[in-house]
């Protein structure tokens, strides 16, 4: 064990953290109950209660806080927390590759994308990745862009398209620009501001309820500046969704408006399930790219996947 007043070194840790600890905290970390803890790790609550001062010794420092019926984790607990949460992910797509590879397979790779032009560039990429590695695996996570870098610094994602939402993102994770996107505002095909054929200002936009995207994303951020710039204040009564899926039944049943990608939408204005409404605003949100964890070296599917991504988006 670890004197608590001993500085930690990785071949002390090494030495004493095993990989039954990392699963320990995983699970504790999940449920916040030693007791249930226990019984997921088939042990008796004696040993699980030994099992954590064991980790805790090797850390030097009390990582949870113990409550008449939880587990509360410290701030050293939820940093020790990420590393095993993410270790065990790491763990999981590890034996997951291997098995593909022992059985002749070509691996899988592991992708986050934003809505939009970026989920049709995955959708060409895909097709061509195929073509070189019918049986690659290639599995596709569809959220915005705050929620794909949570689960790319937890390393349940390989790769991610979308965009930094915090400054600090830029010194932990590699960026390559694929394209930028443009927006329309729509509403379902029977909006009564659909029959102004001159098209509305914005401020005639403002007393109709809103499907928003997440306060953290690019298209949320957009929305609100088109209207602060204009000196108007921000629509009240909206709903908030990152899902495409449910703006577009939302639309087609309610008179809301929403700020939508128009890779997304164009084919159903196209279709006339919706309707563009053509006010004045700047309508392009910064580039999207490819995000990669720092300093890991990528497998080679997932190096030819980004390749094939900048070659779908017209990039060098």
């Amino acid at each position: 064990m670890i004197e608590k007043n001993t500085a930690l070194s990785w071949d002390q840790v090494c030495a004493s953290l095993r990989f039954r600890h990392l699963q320990f905290l995983d699970i504790l970390g999940r449920v916040r109950n030693l007791r249930i803890t226990a019984e997921q790790m088939h042990v008796t609550q004696p040993a699980a209660t030994k099992t954590l001062a064991d980790i805790e010794a090797i850390f030097g420092a009390r990582l949870f806080e113990r409550l008449p019926r939880d587990m509360r984790p410290s701030d050293l607990g939820l940093f020790v927390l990420r590393y095993a949460r993410a270790t065990m992910a790491e763990g999981s797509r590890f034996v997951s590759e291997f098995e593909t590879l022992k059985r002749g397979g070509h691996g899988h790779v592991t992708v986050g994308a934003i809505s939009g032009s970026a989920a049709r560039l995955m959708t060409e990429a895909i097709q061509e990745i195929h073509r070189l590695r019918p049986l690659l695996v290639v599995k596709v996570l569809e959220q915005s862009s705050d929620q794909l870098i949570v689960w790319l610094e937890e390393k349940k994602l390989d790769i991610m398209l979308g965009r930094f939402t915090q400054t600090r993102h830029q010194s932990l994770y590699d960026y390559e620009t694929l394209a930028g996107e443009t927006v329309w505002i729509v509403a379902g095909a029977h909006h009564p501001l659909l029959s102004d054929r001159a098209g509305p200002d914005l401020g005639a936009l403002v007393d109709w309820p809103w499907i928003l995207y997440p306060p953290a994303t690019a298209l949320r951020q957009l929305f609100e500046e088109t209207f602060a710039s204009a000196g108007l204040v921000v629509p009240a009564g909206t709903v908030e969704t990152p899902s495409f899926f449910s703006a577009f039944e939302l639309l087609q049943a309610t008179p809301m408006l929403s700020m939508q990608p128009q890779a997304i939408v164009e084919k159903y204005v196209d279709k006339a399930l919706l309707g563009r409404i053509p006010v004045p605003i700047r309508d392009t949100m910064p580039d999207y790219g490819v995000i990669t964890r720092k300093g890991e070296v990528p497998s080679r599917s997932m190096r030819e996947f980004i390749d094939i991504l900048h070659q779908v988006a017209g990039q060098p």
